[in-house]
């Protein structure tokens, strides 16, 4: 079989983006930009969620119009031709060594506060997360959007509870939402909290295994946007206001509001989300890892599919790196807070590459759409600062690479002759 198969529906779609745009990120992001910007984190979301509705329209437009398993690579090959498209392919690959170790280093978090753990044993445990991950998605994707789904409204669910119940304290909510708000850590806050928003270009990765891509997909996207930027605004506005001893301010809240449980709930809850979203970038990144294939940019075994039309190859291949990547963090003790700036670098590339390929394949009013969403794009860069080199250095390796096979294949086209 060479075609992906088509069982995505819109709900499934919602749940699918929702949950890996929440992940652990969810009950822990606030949290960071509230250390970062204080009240003005309120502003670095607000700033973020407006950047993000241009961006995701832009990326909904292109994946109804050219439903395809190479998501980004393929608009921008539509756009600006075959070694462009492949460029970005590969830099998207550049994601896997560090965007992992983050994510799955952030769902660890919850587990320790459950279950302490040594370090030889986390990174045992880790191993284990992604094993299973990978059994569950060797038969598609369609289990994967129906569990994402019902833990997007759980989590949905859980955040407005807290919300309804703080909020009534009016006295204490005008108190800690008030505050001088500086443009500066502002920024700084919007630029690490774009991580929360890794995963809009993810779904156009699946596409084309929506049941009705032209009708489904930009609903999907666009629903799921606006309800996780309205979580996120919420778990902010909570962080400050409460106040407590434990590492994670989502625990303290629950206990205050609830009375006691919160390091279990959330602390589930944590888990679950995070392996979500490490579950949408693994079936996102081996979808791209087999249209590579496809195109021959890749080794040709990598484009093959098993009998669920799933690229097996492709997945089992990926997870040896996610591995190896686990392993190279592991000994080299690195935390998520270090390997955020430099993933989020790396989409701020990708997402001014897919935008230029917006304006350049959709009508004029979305023409419109990814010059707003361009612009926010790189301002979101700028306040990355030093950590957008990441990705910046990871298109010019690719561009090198690139140029090397051209030229030797001419050079045995050559030889042949």
């Amino acid at each position: 079989m060479t075609t992906l198969n088509p069982t995505i529906t819109r709900w499934q779609g919602i749940g699918l983006l929702a949950t890996s745009l929440l992940g652990t990120s969810v009950f822990i992001l606030p949290q960071v930009t509230v250390a970062m910007a204080g009240t003005g984190a309120l502003w670095a979301w607000a700033l973020l969620i407006l950047a993000m509705v241009p961006i995701t329209l832009v990326f909904a437009q292109l994946g109804r119009r050219f439903p395809s398993a190479g998501g980004p690579a393929f608009f921008v090959e539509k756009a600006f031709g075959a070694r462009a498209g492949v460029s970005v392919g590969l830099v998207f690959l550049f994601a896997a060594p560090v965007g992992l170790p983050a994510a799955m280093m952030m769902t660890f978090e919850f587990v320790h506060g459950l279950v302490p753990l040594t370090r030889e044993a986390t990174l045992l445990a880790q191993f284990g997360v992604l094993a299973a991950m990978v059994t569950l998605n060797l038969r598609g994707v369609q289990m994967s959007g129906r569990l994402q789904f019902g833990l997007t409204l759980v989590i949905l669910g859980l955040m407005l509870a807290l919300a309804v119940s703080l909020f009534g304290i009016e006295d204490v909510a005008r108190e800690a939402l008030s505050g001088p708000v500086s443009l500066s850590p502002v920024l700084a806050a919007a630029g690490v909290a774009i991580w929360s928003y890794l995963g809009i270009e993810a779904m156009s990765h699946l596409s084309a295994e929506f049941k009705s891509p032209e009708r489904d997909f930009v609903p999907a996207m666009l629903w799921a946007t606006l309800v996780v930027g309205l979580i996120y605004v919420l778990g902010t506005a909570m962080v400050l206001l409460v106040s407590g001893d434990s590492r994670l301010a989502m625990v303290d809240l629950f206990d205050q509001v609830m009375g006691s449980g919160g390091a279990w709930v959330i602390g589930v809850l944590g888990i679950l989300a995070g392996v979500a979203t490490m579950n949408t970038y693994l079936n996102a990144m081996s979808r791209l890892i087999w249209s590579l294939a496809q195109q021959r940019q890749l080794p040709r075994s990598l484009g093959q599919l098993n009998a669920h039309q799933v690229p097996q190859r492709a997945l089992l291949s990926l997870a040896v790196v996610l591995a190896l990547s686990l392993l190279c963090a592991y000994l080299g003790e690195l935390d998520f807070d270090v390997l955020l700036p430099w993933v989020n670098g790396l989409f701020v590339v990708i997402y001014l590459l897919c935008m230029a390929a917006g304006y350049r394949l959709l009508s004029r009013r979305y023409r419109v759409l990814a010059l707003i969403g361009a612009g926010f794009t790189a301002l979101l860069g700028f306040a990355l600062g030093a950590s957008l080199l990441y990705g910046i250095g990871s298109l010019l390796l690719v561009q090198v690479w690139v140029l090397w096979r051209r030229r030797r294949n001419r050079s045995g086209t050559l030889s042949a002759g």
